[in-house]
């Protein structure tokens, strides 16, 4: 078990690096799918594709936690530190789990009817 503070640096910068190029990145696509429509596109189709950058940008932004654990997991397991590797698989799992329950009731017919009486 490598409990070492360079080990954890170096985790620390990998973690940072990816964090910092994802955001850019996010934002990037949310903002090319903003410039499309004021860039001179017009029409419904156009307005569509936009909008569907925008989604794909805020997509990537909202992934890059799940990234980040996923990573910090992958790291503890080749470092053998097994008990950080159980905390990192219990929050991913709680993660996907909230993801999972979150799509299953916004499909649910039960949610949508009382929305709709309020």
């Amino acid at each position: 078990m490598s409990t070492g503070l360079a080990g954890r640096s170096e985790l620390d910068r990998l973690l940072a690096s990816v964090l910092h190029r994802g955001t850019w990145l996010g934002g990037s696509v949310i903002a090319l799918g903003l410039a499309l429509p004021m860039a001179g596109w017009s029409g419904a189709s156009s307005t569509m594709i936009g909008t569907r950058i925008v989604t794909a940008g805020i997509a990537l932004l909202i992934v890059l936690p799940v990234l980040r654990v996923f990573l910090m997991l992958v790291v503890f397991v080749r470092e053998r530190d097994f008990r950080f590797s159980a905390i990192a698989m219990l929050v991913l799992a709680i993660m996907l789990l909230g993801s999972v329950l979150g799509v299953v009731s916004s499909e649910s017919p039960g949610v949508s009817s009382i929305a709709n009486r309020r």
